[in-house]
């Protein structure tokens, strides 16, 4: 865990290198803050590499801090008192790790593969957000997107077939999946690794484990998904895949 660190006062600061190199930079909620915002913010936060299975945000914790997530897949989740979870949400670079102005946190955050944050502290970026409106403004529509995702997986849930969810879930990884530069694939397709455990996939679109194998190889058999090792996914064709979600 490396603190960035700048040695000249704000108003002579170009944009921080961190922020420069950073592949979120634009597309996530630092995409409204100017040069001089961002590198007060860059002077309180820091990068951090997270290992899969490491909690970033607890259920009914206090919230100290909020990150941006750079690279990587978390996993959002509820546990009822019983023990049992429910997955209902994962989140992407560049999402927003957080909820401000609430004390704490009403779900629980996990990193599922090796995650790179961007993290900092939560009276530093509530101040930020009082005094600038399009930094509220990307936080909002982040809320927004979350929303709109909440509702599709409610859809998947209470209307689409095994195979069309297990469809619909390759997809969102898919999209989510940066594409490689000089791999060679035809335009169109893609591979990633798959970041749950078929156990997880299977929590998350309210399916057995079994379903979600037997799905898998079914999508194999017709060609629209290839199946390299045990969690390497290789994706022919997207459209191919999106024609099997019932959207």
């Amino acid at each position: 865990m490396t603190k960035s660190a700048t040695s000249v006062p704000l108003e002579n600061d170009p944009l921080p290198d961190l922020c420069r190199a950073c592949k979120a930079r634009h597309r996530g909620i630092c995409g409204a803050l100017d040069a001089q915002q961002l590198a007060e913010l860059n002077r309180r936060s820091h990068k951090q590499v997270v290992e899969p299975g490491k909690t970033l945000m607890d259920a009914e914790e206090p919230t100290s801090a909020y990150s941006n997530i750079l690279a990587g897949v978390v996993k959002l989740s509820k546990m009822l008192p019983d023990g049992r979870q429910q997955i209902v949400g994962l989140q992407f670079a560049p999402d927003f790790v957080g909820r401000p102005f609430s004390q704490e946190s009403a779900l629980k955050a996990e990193a599922v593969t090796s995650t790179v944050l961007c993290t900092f502290p939560r009276n530093v970026l509530e101040r930020m957000i009082a005094d600038s409106a399009g930094l509220e403004h990307n936080l909002y529509l982040q809320a927004l997107a979350e929303l709109d995702d909440a509702r599709d997986l409610l859809l998947t849930l209470g209307r689409k077939t095994a195979r069309e969810r297990v469809a619909t879930f390759l997809l969102m990884i898919a999209r989510h999946t940066p594409k490689a530069e000089g791999t060679g694939e035809p335009q169109g397709s893609t591979d990633f690794e798959l970041p749950l455990t078929r156990a997880e996939i299977a929590d998350f679109l309210g399916l057995t484990i079994e379903t979600v194998s037997r799905q898998l190889t079914k999508l194999k058999g017709s060609g629209v998904i290839r199946v390299e090792a045990n969690r390497r996914i290789c994706v022919p064709d997207l459209e191919l895949l999106e024609a099997e979600t019932g959207d």
